[in-house]
């Protein structure tokens, strides 16, 4: 029988190395500091990648005559186009961060940033959803995509989705940087 006296731990403490330049010039990586925040240039590129999709479904919906007879086109003109006004600005505001080189870690702005991200993440999904639906319906159901610009309505919902699948990643790292503070 071994006795307490006997046992030995198996993990040992060591002694912190000693801090030399290349340590004190390379900070840790926190949280706010991960690459999708905002004011970051991976934030700047989903915002990019935002407005980019955004603004070709925009784009795609108003070269069709007859998208104003459909509720949910008419849905996903207004939607897509708050969503790209939004990217657009947030883009302009992290371009800035990066010039300057400072960080958005105000609780305030963070806060507008995750609520403004939740809402149009919304109504771009809702949208898109809607869009799809009709399309389905339009193309499958009714067999009249000759009469139609189905494929125009599928590309703008399309990149509706594609929108949306931007701004997902940015609304979740906005509402984590919230919920950490």
């Amino acid at each position: 029988m071994m006795s307490l006296s006997m046992v030995h731990p198996s993990v040992h403490p060591i002694e912190a190395p000693p801090v030399t330049e290349h340590a004190v010039a390379m900070p840790r990586q926190t949280l706010e500091d991960t690459q999708g925040m905002p004011g970051t240039l991976g934030g700047f590129l989903l915002r990019f990648l935002q407005f980019s999709f955004a603004l070709l479904s925009l784009s795609v919906m108003a070269t069709t005559s007859d998208f104003p007879s459909v509720t949910a086109f008419r849905y996903l003109v207004a939607a897509v186009s708050l969503q790209s006004l939004w990217s657009l600005s947030l883009a302009v505001a992290d371009i800035y961060a990066i010039l300057v080189r400072r960080g958005y870690r105000n609780v305030r702005i963070v806060r507008l940033f995750s609520i403004g991200d939740g809402i149009t993440s919304t109504l771009t999904f809702s949208a898109a959803c809607a869009s799809a639906g009709i399309t389905v319906l339009i193309g499958n159901d009714l067999n009249d995509c000759a009469q139609n610009h189905c494929s125009r309505f599928e590309t703008a919902t399309a990149m509706a989705f594609m929108s949306w699948f931007a701004a997902s990643p940015s609304f979740i790292l906005n509402f984590w940087t919230l919920a950490s503070k």
